[in-house]
Order: C-alpha cells, then structure tokens, then sequence
C-alpha cells in the first residue's frame, strides 16, 4: 500500500515536472545577456519601458524608433534639445545626466535602464535593482552607444539599417567634398569657446569620433584623450588646421567677447584656416551635446551646408 502511494507522488511528481520544464524554457528564453561597460546583464527580450540617462542614449533610442518612458535633462534648450522634443512629446524627466532622480526612476517602473559608466558608475548597484542596467563606457562613441541600444532593445536590423544610413551619407559627402577640396582629407580644428579659454576637441570627444568617421584629420595626432585647454593665446600654432569649426559654447557675451580676443590676435591671423577663410561657427547642440547618431547626422547636415 505504502508502495503504490509513493509510486502515484513520484509518478504525479514527474508529470508535474514535465508540465513545468515548457514553463521554464519559456521563462529563460524570455530574457537575454548584455555585455556592457560594468559586466552584464540579464535583460527582457522584449523591453516597453525603457529610461536613458545621457544624452548619446536618448539620442540612439529615438533613432531606432523607440520613444523611453524617461529621460534626462538636456545640456541646452532645456528641458529637451529642439531636435528631439517632437519625438519626446510628454516624456517624464528624471533629473539630471550627472545626478538622476532615483525615485523618479523607480516610479516609472522600467524593464530597462541605459546609463554610463563614466556618469553613473557610482550608482550602478543601486540602478539595477530598480531595473535590469546596462552601461556604455563613455558619452562619446556614439556608434557603440548606437549598438548596445540596439542590442538592448532587440532592435539590431533597425541599428544596422540607421547605421549603414549614415555611412552612405558619408560616401556622398565624400563626393561632394573631394571636388572642392583638392588635399582632401582635411585637418579640421574644433574649437570649442568658453568664457575664459578656448578648448580643442580631438578624437576622444563625440565631435572628434564623428569627424573621425567622416575622414577628417586633426590638429596634434600624438595627442590622446578630448582634447586639451587653451589659456594663453600663445598656444594658438598648436591648433593650427585648413578648417576650424568653432563651437561657442552658450550665447553669453563674454563666450563672444572672448572669442573676438582670439580671432583678433596676430597669432590668430596667420593661422591656415582664418587665412583661407576657411573658420565656420557651428551648432553646438549637435556638434558637442547631442552625442548620438542623429547628432551626428545634423553635423553631416551642416558639413553640406559648408561644402556645397
């Protein structure tokens, strides 16, 4: 008697365990592993309530089609960048790139949080127990921030397909410029004026990486890192190129002020693309605080604007 009763618990055992193992197969196949900036992560296959805390990621999200249930604070125009506010219509805010508002994160209840390690890896641990987390390594490369969203959103063809997009506007600029320029490529300068000195972007900064990819050359190739200050205009023959793009970082008057101090320096004078007239002021939303591909593709806007 005792026999039969632990053969029909094991035989209702078994069945119970076959019922569950579809179950579980079910359950696994339903997330997936990222590879990131702090380790990895396990993420839902499909996300719906994704928050992006730098502006590379907000960028990449709305090109891949995707609209976040939260967003940080933009550098400029705030509280969203012109650019992206028809896309961002009604989205909540939750404070600011380099400090978010963890409640406001967890009110928002995401599946996905899309961070970075140069801002947030203080406050990874607490991010992924509100929700899963992955983190670029940095705010500058926009074609790895394009790609781990892409990844995280299983959204890999839409990123391939934006990507490939951009690479064939560089092939036409490419045909554009090589008929105006004749020692293209070029070295380009990018001059970013702040009030009280003068910094030089190179191609550890999301302008620099962009213009990389286009084909540009820059000032100072031994050079690593964003970029290094300028305080005294003695310094300018180290910035000297066939093009500058210049950034004015706000619309102060003392960031024009100071960039009239520059200009009008002997130095200044005698440099190769003030000589040429070949010094553009470009959009500073795009060309430093977007960081993503869409930021990217208005820069690629501006460079035909210039060179057609």
């Amino acid at each position: 008697m005792q026999v039969n009763q632990v053969r029909k618990w094991a035989f209702l055992l078994i069945a119970f365990l076959l019922i569950l193992a579809p179950v579980n197969q079910v359950m696994a196949s339903e997330k997936k592993t990222i590879i990131h900036a702090m380790g990895s992560s396990e993420v839902p296959q499909k996300v719906l309530r994704v928050v992006t805390l730098f502006q590379g990621a907000t960028d990449s999200v709305v090109a891949l089609g995707v609209t976040p249930v939260g967003v940080v604070d933009s550098w400029a125009q705030q509280p969203t960048y012109v650019y992206l506010r028809d896309a961002l219509k009604g989205v909540a805010h939750v404070g600011l790139e380099t400090q978010p508002n963890l409640e406001a994160i967890v009110a928002l209840k995401p599946d996905l949080i899309i961070g970075t390690k140069s801002r947030h890896e203080k406050i990874y641990r607490q991010l992924s127990q509100i929700a899963p987390t992955v983190m670029a390594e940095d705010v500058y490369d926009f074609k790895t921030t394009l790609d781990l969203t892409a990844e995280a959103l299983n959204k890999q063809e839409k990123g391939k397909q934006v990507w490939d997009g951009f690479q064939q506007r560089i092939t036409n600029f490419h045909n554009v410029i090589k008929k105006r320029e004749a020692n293209w490529p070029l070295t380009a300068a990018i001059l970013n004026i702040r009030a009280d000195h003068l910094r030089l972007y190179l191609n550890q900064s999301f302008p620099g990486v962009v213009l990389k990819e286009i084909g540009f050359k820059f000032p100072l190739p031994n050079e690593n890192g964003w970029g290094v200050k300028l305080k005294t205009k003695e310094a300018l023959p180290s910035v000297n190129a066939d093009v500058f793009f210049v950034i004015l970082h706000s619309n102060d008057a003392a960031v024009r002020q100071n960039y009239d101090a520059w200009r009008a320096h002997p130095l200044w004078k005698m440099l190769t693309a003030p000589k040429n007239k070949q010094v553009y002021e470009v959009d500073n939303v795009a060309w430093l605080l977007s960081g993503g591909i869409l930021g990217a593709d208005k820069i690629l806007d501006q460079l035909y604007q210039i060179y057609q």
